[in-house]
């Protein structure tokens, strides 16, 4: 456990209230996450109920391919992150930064695949308020589907991103060898985050993309 600073903010008294501090701060931030994406997945699960022809139909409008592709790339970046929090427990920088920086070319690969997504979508015309222009018997019902996808979707891909410039921010510190084995809360704390985009992308991907293929 990271419990050993050498300088303590003047707000705690020693390193572990500090680290338990910051824990709970991150905890308590991914439950409001929680709280913010579940608004979202109710919405999606309320609409769907009301359509389940109308979601199917337009569930094969996405490319399933790019859509399993991006979710291994990603399951594979958390992957790489929790290497990059084990070699932070074990004081070896050169590690951290390797894991980090991979882990963001990964995350970079990931919304590299959605933005092909999303200009497939533009070419078939089923960007909602902006080009959307569908002749099936459920037109109302498929765009209701795709505005929740790229709603939803957006929202993570601007969770990845924030989580890319986080990364490069405690790379950039693993090089000023700012960690060591007895503190790397802040590489922990990270972790936690990109283990939240991950799961969240977990329950997004077969609601998207396997409606019809179940």
């Amino acid at each position: 456990m990271s419990d050993k600073h050498t300088a303590v903010a003047e707000q705690f008294d020693d390193p572990e209230q500090e680290y338990h501090a910051a824990t709970l701060g991150m905890w308590v931030f991914l439950a409001t996450e929680v709280l913010f994406f579940g608004v979202l997945f109710a919405s999606y699960a309320v609409s769907r109920f009301n359509y389940p022809e109308a979601f199917a139909e337009a569930s094969r409008h996405t490319d399933i391919v790019l859509g399993t592709i991006s979710t291994g790339v990603l399951l594979t970046s958390g992957f790489t992150m929790a290497l990059a929090v084990r070699s932070a427990k074990l004081g070896r920088d050169k590690a951290i930064i390797g894991f980090l920086v991979l882990t963001i070319l990964l995350a970079i690969a990931f919304l590299f695949i959605e933005g092909t997504e999303y200009y497939q979508a533009y070419g078939e015309q089923l960007i909602p308020a902006f080009n959307f222009m569908y002749e099936g018997a459920h037109e109302k019902p498929v765009e209701l589907f795709f505005f929740l996808y790229f709603l939803m979707t957006g929202m993570h891909a601007v969770h990845v991103t924030i989580g890319i410039l986080i990364m490069a921010a405690i790379a950039i510190m693993a090089g000023r060898r700012r960690f060591t084995s007895y503190y790397y809360t802040p590489v922990e704390l990270t972790g936690l985050y990109w283990a939240f985009v991950d799961i969240v992308w977990i329950f997004l991907y077969p609601l998207f993309y396997l409606v019809a293929r179940t």
